[in-house]
């Protein structure tokens, strides 16, 4: 069985066990859903996330070039680092520059970095901070 068909299996059962009571929490700040329906929106918005890590001692950087997806309606991020970092999201068909920045807290669950954003439009996630001198700066983005 495929990997990330494994890690989506493992991640809906254990959902289900906790809303059900026979499991524990997760132990990261990801929501865990109320709803079959909302479990599968869950999974299929976060399913497709691409994990990108930043060299120490950088500032930050950009990941991407990425095409936004029907999966999700929104751009989201999580930093699973030891510091907090600033995000932005650049729409490089549009523009040079950030749209806003947004503060995501070290080891953070999920953040929206873009709202409502058209299926198939090209985007890069420019981050910036000051602390990553001794550790590496790690972020997941889903779109």
């Amino acid at each position: 069985m495929p990997k990330k068909v494994k890690h989506l299996l493992a991640c809906v059962t254990l959902s289900v066990l906790t809303a059900v009571g026979l499991g524990s929490p997760p132990a990261y700040a990801e929501p865990i859903p109320r709803t079959a329906g909302e479990a599968s929106l869950l999974a299929t918005c976060y399913g497709g996330a691409v994990r990108s890590k930043f060299s120490i001692g950088a500032w930050g950087g950009e990941v991407g070039t990425y095409r936004t997806t029907n999966r999700c309606v929104d751009v989201n991020i999580r930093n699973f680092s030891t510091y907090g970092t600033n995000a932005c999201v650049i729409f490089v068909n549009a523009t040079s520059g950030c749209n806003y920045w947004t503060y995501i807290p070290a080891k953070s669950g999920w953040f929206t970095v873009a709202t409502n954003v058209r299926d198939g439009v090209p985007f890069r996630v420019r981050l910036s901070n000051n602390f990553y001198q001794y550790t590496p700066l790690e972020v997941q983005v889903a779109f």
